[in-house]
């Protein structure tokens, strides 16, 4: 069983966690995931089984779609509704074009400074274990890109809005700046994940869903091939002679043949056989005019 499972992670429990019950439900040898959620925030998680754990960093980059809450008005030291308030401000003033414009002026690429309160390391150790006792890390700024950032609803001090953003934005940050830039200060309340590039929401599976499965219900969503996963990845098929070598981690020597521009750009190439089975992933090397073998699955 070499698959991607969708699953609808439930709040107050880790990623690490939703990959254990999984992994125990499935009975699977590995299973990793292919972006944490905070134990706060719910929504989708990719989860990957046996030997599709070597594609979960094909996944980290792609964009993501969030539906956030956020409190105006209260600012936290962990910049979500788990932290010690550590500021309070009258929100009256606000109206809805104040706010929605507010919203919008973070739309496109800025630099957004990652929280303490966070798994990014320092010196081997995670800047939370140095938040817990107090101690302020300098952070650099980190380029992120904001595609699309919709108001939903407003019942002050209460903000609901939808955002798609890029691989390593923050959304609680992102919920900070926002109540700085009001001048009221804000914090995450709530947030759901409800899209990883293709896959969304709707079709992934509860753990308890997940569950049934595992004793022979049936199942029409959630679960993906490492083909179907990769659909959004270009592919390169190859001819018989050449499957072997593939198979063997040897590289693609492309000749005078020039691929297309997906090929060159892409971090991953789908490697197929002749007749549509997932051989490998690679990536293209200019220099050589070759495509070398990175994930051999075959």
């Amino acid at each position: 069983m070499d698959i991607l499972i969708g699953i609808n992670k439930p709040r107050d429990i880790t990623s690490q966690d939703a990959v254990t019950r999984v992994k125990r439900i499935l009975k699977a040898k590995k299973a990793g995931h292919t972006g944490t959620l905070d134990p706060l925030a719910t929504g989708l998680l990719i989860i990957c089984i046996n030997r599709a754990t070597r594609l979960a960093s094909y996944f980290s980059g792609l964009d993501k779609e969030y539906k956030a809450v956020m409190k105006l008005g209260e600012t936290t030291d962990t910049q979500d509704a788990y932290g010690k308030i550590i500021d309070q401000s009258n929100t009256s003033n606000l109206d809805e074009r104040r706010i929605e414009d507010t919203l919008k002026s973070f739309e496109g690429t800025s630099l957004q400074q990652p929280p303490m309160f966070s798994a990014l390391k320092h010196k081997g150790q995670s800047l939370y274990t140095y938040a817990r006792q107090g101690i302020e890390i300098e952070r650099s700024h980190r380029e992120i890109t904001i595609h699309s950032i919709r108001l939903m609803n407003i019942e002050l001090p209460r903000v609901t809005f939808k955002a798609r953003c890029s691989k390593g934005t923050y959304i609680r940050t992102l919920c900070h700046d926002i109540g700085q830039k009001l001048n009221v200060g804000a914090h995450l309340l709530e947030l759901e994940r409800t899209a990883i590039g293709p896959f969304t929401l709707e079709n992934s599976l509860t753990l308890e869903e997940l569950q049934s499965v595992s004793e022979g219900e049936q199942a029409d969503r959630g679960f993906y091939t490492m083909y179907e996963a990769l659909s959004w990845m270009p592919e390169f098929k190859v001819k018989e002679p050449t499957v072997k070598a593939v198979m063997h981690g040897h590289p693609i020597q492309l000749g005078t043949l020039r691929p297309a521009d997906d090929i060159k750009s892409s971090s991953g190439i789908k490697i197929v056989s002749p007749g549509g089975d997932l051989l490998a992933i690679g990536s293209y090397s200019p220099v050589k005019n070759e495509i070398k073998m990175d994930a051999v699955l075959a």
